[in-house]
């Protein structure tokens, strides 16, 4: 032994000074550890390598099989039979690949190896998302808007097969901004923001998906036509989401939100509401009501997610406060300490068909200090994955996922998070897969893949490759339930209505009424059901003195939408201006009690045909309602008018 162990140490010194000789091979992706589905296209590895090396070999022998490849850069993907024996050789088992450098002698240099596995999960439905170009544009605070105006037509809309090398191109140059999309659990319904005309950024449509898609005018509803909406405060109906069963959607609504953009396209914009309620639209009544429990004024409810039976809704609360102070400072970038400082905490709330209920802190997402916020339920119900940063909401860089039970509990920060930005996430159908973006290799978004067990633990995160153009960005994945070939296309006629309602209502502000009457044809060809169209084409008619033509299409709009007080008001007073009073007093009369008494001006008018009726009392008292009305607008020119005309 004694006579032995100098030439055993000379062979330990041989083998350590070969080593030193050579430079460790940093592989940077896939991480160490990383696991697959067995229904993804190949990877791209990338390594790092400070040493000599022109060439690199890359080597896996689990078992009996090897695997080979070889890559003259820093990177490699395997081809399409070297990844299946891969994920054959690495199928439940943990396979190690080297990879090994030469330099131009054909002298190794170099070393370093990868360990992945393949699990039996599969994915099991393709995921959709928003193709984004990353565009910074200065618009006023309080505006979400990260695109100019010239820019919208360049997002784009994909579906992705994680077992196909690209994604489909579903849709690309609508005239108008869509956004938040969601889909029901059965892979049937989608709700989408459609930014619908006359700047409604509340529009909403819910269609059913099929392999080629329509959005029509007739799917489409505004949160705007919420009846508590705030007076003169439009809603953009933010973060909205359809149901499970897709009878149902649910939205924050008279919302105020703090917005600022920024001219970093890293981080454009920090955005999150401060104000707003709960709603919820059903699509058999058509009836947006708020939801007692999460309606209350002195706090901001967002975000809400439905559990996967329908029964619950999970949203984020926060003090509602004032979005903008007097005399606090506009951020210059995210994170910046000026922004304004909101924490959210999850809360839960039973649904009860609508009725609500009293809402509940979820242990271990509320009170701890950070902000939490965008809630998803594992389809079993089990778990909710959720984003924990210092303030604010969602595309933050120190956004995290956390996962916590969905009764409540302890909360674990997810093993798959990045070091810059984890958002937007969803889970695939059969609850094994989390989707999410991240910052983390790119200031282009991209999406990444996490494995949840059914303990809650995760996976090193995967990058789904190949998304988008280099300089776009992944923008709200979300997994749907359908087969491969289940979302071929999407068509929105709705969309081409809207460019021709804004093209025609700009014309009618411009004084070319003849014009705008034409384009208004334009329109009620696509949209022959629309009230608003018809409404609207008999007041470019009537500003070129065509009352008979104008009545007629007044009479088409109450036809179609026989609450249509707007139409039922121009109709009185077209008719008014052809000698037929009897006939005016009735339309404006209607028109008066579609509105509810909320428009002085219209009780102004029915005040004087009452007059011109000989019904002195109706009109007497139709005119102090009209005054009085003004006054509590607070439209003091109109007051001053109407109070001109009562009887000294």
């Amino acid at each position: 032994m004694t006579r032995n162990a100098p030439s055993t140490a000379w062979s330990l010194l041989f083998c350590a000074l070969t080593m030193a000789a050579q430079t460790r091979i940093a592989v940077e992706y896939p991480l160490y550890g990383s696991v697959f589905p067995p229904d993804i296209a190949a990877p791209t590895f990338h390594w790092r390598d400070t040493s000599a090396a022109v060439r690199w070999s890359i080597e896996g022998e689990p078992g009996r099989q090897t695997v080979r490849g070889s890559a003259s850069a820093r990177s490699w993907r395997p081809e399409r039979l070297q990844w299946e024996s891969i994920k054959s050789a690495s199928a439940s088992k943990w396979m190690t690949l080297a990879i090994r450098g030469f330099d131009a002698a054909n002298e190794e240099v170099s070393r370093g190896s990868v360990r992945l596995m393949t699990l039996p999960d599969p994915v099991g439905a393709p995921i959709f998302y928003r193709d984004v170009p990353l565009m910074p544009s200065q618009t006023r605070p309080g505006v979400i808007k990260p695109l100019a105006p010239d820019a919208v037509r360049l997002v784009a809309w994909r579906l992705r097969n994680l077992s196909e090398d690209s994604s489909r191109l579903l849709l690309q140059g609508l005239p108008t901004c869509a956004n938040c999309h969601s889909f029901s659990r059965d892979g049937r319904t989608m709700g989408i923001d459609v930014d619908g005309p006359d700047s409604d950024k509340g529009t909403y449509a819910i269609s059913e998906i099929a392999p080629r898609m329509t959005i029509r005018n007739e799917d489409v509803m505004t949160w705007n036509s919420f009846a508590g909406r705030s007076h003169g405060q439009p809603t953009i109906g933010f973060m909205s989401q359809i149901s499970p069963d897709g009878r149902f959607a649910v939205s924050t609504v008279n919302e105020s939100v703090y917005a600022v953009n920024f001219m970093d396209y890293r981080f454009l914009q920090v955005f999150y509401p401060v104000r707003g309620i709960l709603a919820v639209f059903s699509r058999a009544s058509g009836r947006i009501e708020p939801l007692p429990g999460a309606d209350d004024p002195r706090y901001v409810h967002t975000g809400a997610a439905w559990s996967p039976d329908g029964s619950s809704i999970v949203f984020s609360r926060a003090v509602a406060r004032d979005p903008y102070p007097e005399g606090r400072p506009l951020p210059k970038a995210a994170n910046d300490p000026a922004e304004l400082p909101v924490k959210y905490d999850l809360y839960r709330i039973p649904f009860n068909g609508g009725r609500g209920g009293r809402p509940e802190p979820v242990q271990g997402a509320s009170a701890n200090g950070m902000s939490n916020t965008f809630p998803k339920f594992s389809p079993d119900g089990k778990w909710l994955v959720f984003v924990r940063c210092r303030n604010g909401q969602l595309m933050r860089p120190d956004g995290e996922l956390w996962i916590v039970p969905a009764a409540g509990g302890r909360a674990r920060r997810m093993n798959c998070n990045t070091p810059l930005m984890n958002s937007w996430h969803s889970f695939s159908p059969n609850g094994r897969w989390l989707v999410f973006s991240s910052k983390w290799r790119s200031p282009y978004t991209q999406m990444f893949l996490t494995h949840i067990d059914e303990q809650g633990n995760d996976t090193p995160p995967i990058l789904v490759e190949n998304a988008t153009a280099p300089d776009r960005a992944v923008n709200i994945p979300e997994f749907v339930n359908i087969p491969p070939d289940g979302l071929l296309s999407i068509d929105v006629p709705a969309a081409e209505f809207y460019r021709l309602y804004d093209q025609a209502s700009e014309l009618a502000k411009a004084g070319e009424f003849a014009r705008s009457a034409e384009i208004w044809r334009q329109a009620i060809a696509l949209e022959p059901g629309d009230a608003r169209a018809h409404n609207n084409l008999g007041a470019m008619l009537a500003r070129q003195r065509r009352q008979r033509e104008a009545v007629e299409c007044y009479r088409r709009a109450v036809a179609l939408k026989p609450d249509y007080s707007e139409a039922h008001f121009n109709l009185g007073a077209a008719l008014w201006s052809l000698g037929l009073q009897a006939e005016a007093l009735r339309e404006w009369e209607t028109a008066a009690r579609l509105s509810a008494g909320s428009d002085p001006t219209l009780l102004d008018m029915l005040a004087g045909a009452y007059a011109a009726a000989g019904r002195e009392a109706e009109a007497r008292s139709t005119a102090r309602q009209a005054l009085a009305l003004a006054e509590k607008l607070n439209d003091l020119e109109l007051a001053a008018a109407l109070r001109s005309k009562l009887p000294k």
